[in-house]
């Protein structure tokens, strides 16, 4: 095990680039690890911060008064193929978008989708990752965590894990219980392209001039479009996507339709409609918009960017703004996606 740093700078840590220090840290190298780091004097399960990639964390204070614990085991193993599909673990500490690289080019199908994400696989059921029409719960198998209850590891199934849109039972009822350790994935041999989100067919088509797509056709499409439209974190601190996608009634949805025929709308199994954030956003001009030095981004109106060395004040009070105005406008909540330390700040 690693040893423990004191007062360690999180700056490098987080995909927003904001400035906080740790007052303990330790980095996770394996899983085995976890009863062991329990035991240090400095774990406290109240307040203790399993981290990641750290571009789901907006970090709204000077300090973190607790142990921070890196999460940076690695590893992607086969355990079984079975009726098509072949069954892919990958441990927490993987780099996700280099994950997806690794099974597209492995001919394995299902991932392609979500190329380009950041963070890592750790993070990918907690928030239920999704993009272009497909979420982690699609192809997630199972979960394996330490139950911090128990302080044994556990197996949850897909089932278990309780998805939904952008929620999972690692963000409600086993919030603060469940460390996770690595995800098993089923993924298809055979490829089968879902194409059906936004301008992803158009790009594939491009991409493939008249031949049979490939899932890295797929994922390079996705790459370009996000590039595209999306700032790099290393280049200017953001989350990615700010703000979730509201659902609203149909009914509700009916009525916008009216007075914005051209609103994108996606209808939903239970009868409800999601709508886009980034569109609702982008109508009430608010593209450039800037308090102190957080921005609404230039080109995507979806995404909040660190453009000159933000406060965490800066970005509630933008956060604030955005939603304000939507809601004035449209009458529609929305929502923050990353998760706000401390929790009080969350929209």
């Amino acid at each position: 095990m690693q040893p423990i740093q004191y007062q360690t700078d999180l700056t490098p840590y987080n995909t927003f680039g904001l400035h906080a220090q740790a007052q303990a840290f330790i980095a996770l190298e394996h899983a085995d690890e976890l009863r062991d780091i329990v035991r240090l004097p400095e774990f406290d399960r109240d307040t203790v911060l399993w981290l990641g990639g750290g571009s789901n964390i907006l970090f709204l204070m000077q300090d973190y008064a607790g142990l921070v614990v890196h999460m940076e085991n690695k590893g992607i193993r086969e355990i079984a193929r079975s009726d098509g599909l072949v069954y892919i673990e990958a441990q927490a500490g993987e780099i996700w978008h280099d994950f997806v690289l690794h099974t597209v080019t492995l001919g394995l199908n299902g991932l392609e989708n979500l190329s380009l994400i950041p963070g890592t696989v750790g993070a990918s059921p907690v928030q239920n990752i999704g993009a272009y029409g497909v979420e982690a719960k699609d192809v997630i198998h199972s979960v394996r965590c330490f139950d911090l209850d128990t302080e044994t590891f556990v197996e949850l199934s897909n089932a278990d894990c309780r998805f939904a849109y952008r929620e999972s039972l690692f963000k409600q009822e086993g919030k603060g219980r469940y460390v996770i350790v690595s995800v098993v994935f089923a993924l298809k041999e055979r490829f089968e392209p879902n194409l059906g989100y936004g301008d992803l067919a158009a790009a594939v088509a491009e991409l493939s001039a008249g031949r049979a797509t490939t899932a890295k056709d797929v994922s390079d499409a996705v790459c370009a479009i996000r590039n595209s439209k999306l700032p790099n974190p290393n280049v200017l601190g953001n989350v990615g996507s700010f703000f979730k996608n509201p659902v609203v009634s149909a009914e509700k949805a009916a009525f916008l339709l009216q007075q914005h025929p051209d609103m994108p709308r996606y209808p939903q199994p239970d009868g409800s409609v999601k709508l886009a954030a980034g569109w609702l956003i982008d109508q009430c001009r608010l593209k450039g918009f800037q308090i102190g030095g957080a921005a609404v981004h230039d080109r995507q109106a979806l995404v909040l960017v660190n453009k000159n060395n933000a406060s965490s004040d800066d970005i509630w009070k933008l956060a604030q703004h955005v939603c304000n105005t939507v809601f004035t406008r449209f009458q529609v909540e929305l929502h923050a996606e990353p998760n706000w330390l401390p929790a009080s700040y969350s929209l």
